[in-house]
């Protein structure tokens, strides 16, 4: 691997990202200091810690506590967007394309950690 852009967890949850961006600013403007916001934060925060989690330092116990971030972060986009859909913000097959792709983000950044963690991370 040459740098975490490599990584098919980096290119799917920056994919999401953008995704996740642009669903949000169909939200209510009274939404989008509140709501909107937190989705996109956490959105930006999964391949964010990703990357910083590869760049900042070759140990795998630094990128194992930055990959248990991501999936923190995951789970709160999944969270969000069952709250997005219950406030009737997004229709169920726009929510469920979405949380199809994050549950495969989670169980890919679960697989990273436990592979880190075989190859002498720990925690």
């Amino acid at each position: 691997m040459a740098t975490y852009k490599d990584l098919d967890v980096y290119q799917r949850s920056f994919a999401c990202a953008i995704a996740i961006y642009k669903m949000s600013l169909e939200f209510p403007r009274y939404l989008q200091h509140d709501l909107a916001d937190d989705i996109r934060r956490a959105a930006r925060s999964i391949p964010s810690n990703i990357a910083e989690g590869y760049g900042r330092d070759k140990s795998s116990k630094d990128k194992i506590n930055f990959l248990k971030t991501s999936l923190g972060s995951c789970d709160e986009v999944l969270f969000n967007l069952d709250f997005s859909f219950k406030f009737n913000l997004i229709n169920e097959d726009r929510c469920n394309k979405a949380v199809e792709q994050y549950k495969i983000i989670g169980s890919e950044i679960f697989s990273l950690i436990n592979t880190l963690k075989m190859d002498g991370g720990s925690n």
